[in-house]
């Protein structure tokens, strides 16, 4: 992905550019989407395509266009959102690339519980999960979105990024499916005292509010872990299939044509560390 949203142009829900974006204010209230005005929609989407960005792995590229993303955030009117970005930008900016790529591998690479693949919270490792690779992958296409096969369908940063030219409806179904991981996810970074639980709360305040069951499911979640078989899990899509935390830094990662089945135990019961 860029680290600047271009114009979509011919893509589904297609988006303005940066620019022009910046120029739109934000009505920052938290709507029904079915509320939501066409402009609304699409400072909705300028938001979530933010997100999507920030939430990658912060190479050369997106470590360059931070000046740029920095003031793209500081011209959102005041919001739950973009306070939290705007709290998450004064960090990123900050801090040298080398320090941002070991902190992002830290959080998102090394420890499940704040993993950044989605279904792996609803489905654990087995089989269903590779069924709801599958399904969201055809939801994709259904749309007319390709995204490259750079990443799992089910990868938070796509999952963001489809939202965005999709609109708040179809487009935000899957987010709104996986809410409880998300909310697993911002518990876990702000345990770890991480900048990034400023990104995962701007999201979450996008979404509907946590329900009394949402959080048991999460405290649940949080202390079980994630469903498990003792089987492997059949290779994806035709190709390899890997756990979370398993995939290197953007062009780093060569997957091989058949991966062995893969068999991961549950969350530890302490300090999450690297696998």
């Amino acid at each position: 992905m860029s680290p600047l949203p271009a114009t979509g142009a011919g893509r589904p829900g297609g988006t303005r550019s940066v620019p022009a974006l910046v120029r739109t204010r934000l009505r920052a209230a938290v709507r029904r989407p079915s509320r939501l005005t066409p402009e609304e929609i699409l400072d909705r989407a300028l938001v979530l395509r933010l997100l999507s960005l920030l939430l990658q792995y912060p190479d050369a590229e997106l470590a360059a266009a931070r000046p740029t993303v920095a003031a793209t955030v500081r011209a959102l009117p005041e919001s739950p959102a973009a306070v939290e970005l705007a709290l998450f930008t004064d960090w990123f900016s900050a801090q040298e690339p080398e320090a941002l790529e070991r902190h992002y591998v830290e959080m998102f690479d090394l420890r499940r519980k704040s993993s950044l693949y989605l279904t792996y919270y609803l489905h654990g490792d087995t089989r269903r999960r590779g069924m709801a690779l599958l399904t969201l992958a055809q939801r994709y296409r259904a749309a007319g979105w390709e995204t490259g096969g750079g990443e799992l369908p089910d990868h938070l940063p796509v999952v963001l990024e489809f939202a965005a030219l999709c609109g708040p409806g179809a487009g935000e179904a899957p987010l709104r499916q996986h809410r409880r991981g998300l909310e697993l996810i911002h518990r876990a970074l702000t345990d770890a005292d991480s900048p990034y639980r400023h990104l995962s709360a701007a999201l979450l305040a996008l979404l509907p509010p946590a329900t009394e069951a949402d959080l048991a499911a999460v405290a649940e979640l949080a202390a079980e872990g994630p469903p498990n078989e003792d089987v492997g899990l059949d290779p994806y899509a035709g190709g390899s299939f890997a756990p979370p935390g398993t995939f290197a830094p953007p062009g780093t990662f060569v997957p091989p044509e058949q991966a062995p089945p893969t068999v991961v135990p549950p969350f530890p019961s302490s300090t999450d560390g690297p696998r």
